[in-house]
């Protein structure tokens, strides 16, 4: 009577877990992505060639994204496919991965820094736009349809994500649904066991960016320090975005004039 009392329960919970762990991994390709496109345009516009940073996105899309896209097609875009008012939803979405195919192979392609340019910020502004719609249209649809996503996507690490297996056995700070990904630890995020600040407008401009990258290699996943700083720290974004993309979050929690404070998180 007990087992059968918490069934629904453990479903329910199984299937919220699946949701939290697709929508992580969701996250974690469209930062990766607007992140390579961001470090493409900051080198075009520092008039250097592009093309290494071009080979990086390309290479992100080649082994994440579209492997990624063929997996949804073969399972989720099929299970939705099962149902007739979802039908019009999965064939505009298989449109799309038409589209994100050839916008990868304009990259592939494009020879000038206007080209590389283009090609990857159109890039970027389709796969923003498509995650959204899976996230908050085809997931939800798919679960009031009834469809058991856990069961359905066991294994799936192209859709669920590398932390797919630890989110089943419980947190995984963004595949459990407790929303630990979203809200980091204050004590000890610094790696010290102290407050989690890092106020470097004591240090000499020097050592700024050493501390910083140093403090932010000592972070354990899901954890976070506050960055004070005397000037907005914008160019310190694009070399985190270069360094690790995919791999930070990057808060503003005050704007100036005298005091910037950047929340700064490993994902």
């Amino acid at each position: 009577m007990t087992l059968s009392a918490r069934a629904p329960h453990d479903a329910g919970s199984r299937q919220d877990a699946t949701v939290a762990a697709i929508r992580s991994h969701h996250g974690r390709i469209g930062r990766t992505v607007a992140d390579h496109a961001l470090t493409v345009q900051n080198a075009i516009d520092r008039l250097s060639s592009p093309a290494e940073r071009r080979d990086q996105l390309l290479d992100y899309c080649v082994t994440e994204v579209l492997p990624h896209a063929e997996a949804e097609e073969a399972v989720l875009y099929k299970a939705a496919g099962q149902h007739d008012h979802l039908r019009l939803l999965v064939k505009a979405m298989c449109d799309e991965h038409v589209l994100l195919r050839g916008l990868v192979d304009r990259l592939a392609a494009a020879r000038t820094p206007a080209e590389v340019g283009g090609a990857a910020a159109a890039l970027d502004a389709l796969l923003r736009s498509h995650l959204d719609k899976e996230n908050d249209v085809l997931l939800p649809a798919l679960v009031d349809a009834g469809t058991d996503l856990a069961a359905l996507l066991e294994g799936m690490h192209e859709i669920l994500g590398p932390d797919a297996e630890e989110a089943e056995g419980g947190c995984a700070c963004g595949g459990c649904g407790c929303g630990a990904a979203e809200a980091y630890p204050a004590d000890g995020a610094d790696g010290t066991g102290g407050a989690d600040e890092l106020d470097v407008r004591v240090l000499p401009h020097a050592q700024r960016h050493e501390r910083i990258f140093a403090t932010f290699a000592a972070l354990a996943v899901g954890t976070s320090f506050v960055l004070v700083n005397d000037h907005d720290p914008r160019p310190l974004y694009n070399q985190f975005a270069a360094r690790f993309p995919g791999e930070f979050s990057w808060e503003y929690l005050e704007t100036g004039p005298r005091e910037w404070r950047v929340r700064v998180g490993r994902l």
